[in-house]
């Protein structure tokens, strides 16, 4: 028998850790391993269990107190995943997660036993860099971190330079609210992306890599480095690799302070070179003057982690996935108002609604969905209208939204789409480097607009306001934050304006978030004087007397909704 451990941050958060130490302790005869999360977050901690026969039995919210019942019985059905999550898992196309589940990601011979640094030997030994590019060319890989640039075409004006010295970069600065796919592959399978980094290295000849990774994801650094190590230690890494004289490639890590900015390419180049990360004009292009003034090719971990795949499987074979001009698969991490959040890899062209409904399991408390934000703060909002619409960065593009690195944030009837633009442009204002007026001024007179609208205060003409200096930031700002960061309002201006008008025309938020435009009611008719109500109301806000009716004073109110939650009768509602 054996038993692996989902220990990325999402198990490890619902309590791997302390299943894990009793696994050692009380149970050291069996063979105890971590591993990856396997994309099923809303199960975590999940355990599989192999038996003598290597049959496997996979457990899913486990406590300390099931560890005992499954590990002499593991067919037990307590803790037994359901075969509608297994389903979840099979309707996928595991590419960069092939290895999510079965190997230690902290285990180098776990990696090498998977088929591991075999593509980079079939590289060094037997393909050219251009023989490289043009599998990238025929795969159709496109850049999985933003506007889904084509990769062969970024290696191949790189290794057109004709500088002696190179450096390929891996953008790791994941920052988009509610995204954790480059998190979960630096957790699950970090030689994954070492070995994508050798083959760009070998294909642009470069000679050093660097991952730009942020540092609040401090277990995604440990194994990081840990695996840059040990494949040091084995000789994949440094002088003469693989044995062959003159062949060097190594890699070192620089974490960044989370600035959402350096997601862009200039800004985290000056980050690399101990600048404030501040994007510059382009051209030149990082591949002809990047990093210390060299040629500089930089693609996400995404992107890089699925070139091992397309060496190994085949160019054609990666193309047979995914639609005509989008091809392979695509990670999403689907979050927010969905019964099964977690990470999801899936064939580019499936719909909205197989991701959201089938593989989320729909919407939480069965509300009604209202919408989907697409690409994080640079992205935008698509309505319920969408659903069918192909996920496809050509599709998603002609909507107003964008796929970019893959977060996928799902709302329901509660959420206010004017809020929700507001709070997206909130980041955005927040993680402005200031050095385009477009940006640092625009986006700030846009958020004193919403702000205005959510407060009740807003004009009919503001709508016409905020339209136009959306479209001026849009095309003024000097880089890709400045440019996206109007999405959220111009989709949700398009495809929820009928929210805008409420919130000006009527001063109403029917989806009581905006707390200016809300008011808590007591109905006389359901009130039975318990006063629980008053006991938790934190200003005093509610009179009444015991078995008589209660009254909330709104000039004290602070709309808090403590009245609310506590009322065990129902008797007291939004307006």
């Amino acid at each position: 028998m054996k038993i692996k451990v989902g220990a990325s941050s999402c198990g490890i958060a619902a309590g791997a850790n302390s299943l894990i130490e009793i696994l050692e302790s009380d149970y050291s005869n069996i063979s105890t391993e971590i591993t990856g999360c396997i994309g099923l977050c809303y199960l975590e901690p999940i355990i599989d269990i192999y038996d003598e026969d290597d049959n496997l039995f996979r457990h899913v919210k486990v406590t300390p107190n099931d560890l005992k019942e499954i590990i002499e019985n593991p067919k037990s059905e307590k803790t037994l995943i359901k075969k509608e999550d297994e389903d979840i898992l099979n309707r996928q196309t595991r590419i960069v997660t092939e290895n999510y589940g079965y190997i230690n990601p902290e285990k180098m011979e776990d990696y090498l036993n998977a088929g591991g640094y075999k593509a980079i030997g079939k590289c060094v030994k037997n393909l050219t860099p251009k023989d490289i590019i043009e599998e990238m060319k025929i795969a159709g890989l496109r850049g999985r971190g933003g506007a889904g640039f084509p990769t062969w075409f970024k290696w191949n004006a790189a290794l057109n330079s004709k500088n002696e010295k190179k450096y390929i970069v891996c953008n790791a600065d994941e920052g988009d609210p509610g995204a954790f796919m480059d998190r979960s592959v630096l957790e699950g399978d970090p030689h994954r992306l070492i070995e994508g980094m050798m083959i760009a290295g070998y294909a642009i000849e470069a000679d050093e890599g660097i991952v730009y990774v942020r540092a609040e994801y401090p277990l995604a650094i440990k194994r990081l480095q840990k695996a840059i190590n040990d494949a040091r230690n084995y000789g994949l890494l440094g002088k003469n690799v693989f044995g062959i004289e003159g062949y060097n490639f190594d890699i070192r890590i620089k974490a960044g302070a989370g600035a959402f900015v350096c997601g862009e390419e200039t800004a985290l180049i000056a980050s690399l070179e101990g600048e404030r990360g501040m994007p510059r004009l382009k051209p030149p292009f990082p591949a002809q003057k990047g990093y210390l003034g060299l040629p500089t090719n930089i693609n996400n971990v995404e992107t890089l982690a699925n070139v091992p795949w397309i060496i190994n499987h085949g160019a054609s074979k990666f193309a047979s996935f995914g639609t005509e001009t989008s091809k392979g698969a695509k990670l999403f991490a689907l979050t927010g108002k969905v019964k099964k959040g977690g990470l999801v890899e899936i064939p580019m062209g499936m719909t909205l609604r197989e991701v959201i409904f089938e593989l989320g399991g729909g919407i939480k408390n069965d509300l009604e969905f209202k919408g989907v934000q697409m690409g994080g703060p640079s992205g935008g909002c698509l309505p319920k209208e969408m659903l069918d619409l192909p996920i496809d960065y050509e599709s998603i593009t002609k909507t107003g939204a964008i796929i970019g690195s893959g977060g996928m944030v799902v709302m329901d009837e509660t959420n206010c789409m004017v809020n929700m633009a507001k709070f997206f442009l909130e980041f955005t204002c927040d993680e402005s480097c200031g050095k385009c007026t477009y940006c640092r001024v625009g986006n700030k007179r846009m958020l004193e607009i919403l702000t205005r609208i959510t407060e009740g205060k807003g004009k009919l003409s503001d709508l016409d306001l905020l339209e136009e200096l959306a479209i001026k930031v849009k095309e003024g700002s000097l880089c890709g934050l400045g440019q996206t960061a109007p999405n959220p309002i111009l989709t949700t201006l398009k495809y929820f304006k009928d929210e805008y008008l409420e919130h000006i025309e009527e001063k109403k938020c029917v989806s009581g978030t905006c707390k200016d435009l809300i008011h808590y009611i007591i109905n006389p008719e359901k009130c039975v004087g318990c006063t629980l109500c008053s006991r938790v109301c934190p200003v005093g806000a509610i009179d009444g007397k015991v078995k008589e009716t209660h009254f909330i004073n709104e000039d004290l109110c602070i709309k808090c909704g403590k009245c609310y939650d506590t009322c065990k009768f129902d008797a007291i509602y939004i307006d």
